[in-house]
């Protein structure tokens, strides 16, 4: 597993992570010993990087990851996140609110010291006015975190936190169907030394190739009761595009994927070639999906040819499709 340093961090982080939605159970229910799986193929297979929140399954996340991993040597770099809870979203956010639930996530967790705590899609105008990021230096400097960064659902948005030269990390929906981010936001990450965290690189599983028009999800599955953005933004289901649309447009990559590769590696591989990115999250049901995922790190980079074939793909085929804020 090859790494790479996340943004002013100073930590090396392996290329690909494990993003942790799936143990809240919205992805369908889980129990512990999948759980235990999962997370034992991602260490064997050098990953250190796993993403989560404080409302995956109202806390059931971290506090799987805490059980797991408080005592692993060298323990794994943990981020998780804060805003989106029901006592804060969208109008609760306070420096109180923002301890105690740092409190909170380090019981979970089991630590003394956050790794990095992402702001989690908070309004566009909280933002704007500053005075969270000031909010998270002053945890910074009480030392209840040790970095901090955003995820965030627009380029309008990465763009106001990327204008903080403290912050950390950007945590992007950034996929062969989403690339509207290469003109400005990775640019100007790299400029500023800002990690790129890259959430839904398989576009919820769409770029998996293993969908088709009757797969069905778990009513529990916000691939099921958020397809439409019945829940919650409609960009973090299927990358904001309609699943039957999505099942054509996916095929089409299919049959751009060379020899050598799957269609997930593939789109994975594409993520990884641009220097701006640091990580991917993609999640995990199975520990064979985890080792699966984390060979795309040892994969040779893909042709200028293909990229510039999904470049003109995604103006042509994709981008009108998008629905929602990007």
């Amino acid at each position: 597993m090859k790494t790479r340093i996340l943004g002013n961090t100073g930590f090396a982080v392996s290329e690909v992570g494990l993003g942790c939605w799936q143990f809240g159970g919205d992805f369908g229910p889980i129990n512990e010993a999948t759980v235990d799986g999962i997370i034992d193929a991602a260490q064997e297979t050098g990953i250190n990087f796993f993403d989560t929140a404080d409302v995956y399954g109202d806390g059931a996340s971290e506090r799987f990851l805490g059980e797991r991993l408080a005592s692993s040597k060298p323990r794994p770099f943990i981020a998780t996140k804060y805003g989106r809870a029901a006592d804060t979203y969208p109008n609760g956010y306070s420096l109180s609110s923002l301890r105690d639930r740092i409190r909170t996530a380090q019981d979970r967790l089991r630590c003394d010291s956050i790794d990095l705590l992402q702001l989690h899609c908070v309004p566009l105008a909280l933002l704007q006015r500053g005075e969270i990021f000031d909010w998270l230096r002053t945890v910074q400097q009480e030392k209840l975190i040790k970095f901090f960064g955003a995820s965030v659902e627009t380029v309008e948005e990465g763009l106001v936190c990327a204008q903080h030269d403290d912050v950390s990390s950007l945590q992007v929906i950034f996929n062969v169907f989403r690339q509207k981010l290469l003109d400005e936001l990775l640019p100007k990450a790299q400029e500023k030394n800002i990690g790129i965290i890259v959430r839904l690189p398989l576009a919820s599983g769409m770029l998996s190739g293993k969908y088709n028009s009757k797969t069905r999800f778990a009513s529990t599955d916000h691939r099921n009761y958020n397809k439409d953005g019945q829940a919650f933004s409609v960009g973090e289901t299927f990358a904001g595009i309609p699943f039957e649309k999505g099942i054509q447009l996916a095929d089409a990559v299919t049959a751009k994927t060379p020899a050598g590769y799957t269609t997930a590696q593939m789109a994975m591989r594409w993520i990884l070639d641009h220097p701006a990115v640091t990580t991917i999250i993609p999640g995990a049901s199975r520990a064979e999906q985890v080792r699966e995922n984390a060979k795309v790190s040892a994969l040779p980079s893909l042709p200028q040819t293909l990229h510039d074939d999904l470049a003109a793909f995604y103006r042509n085929e994709v981008a009108q499709h998008i629905r929602g804020a990007y």
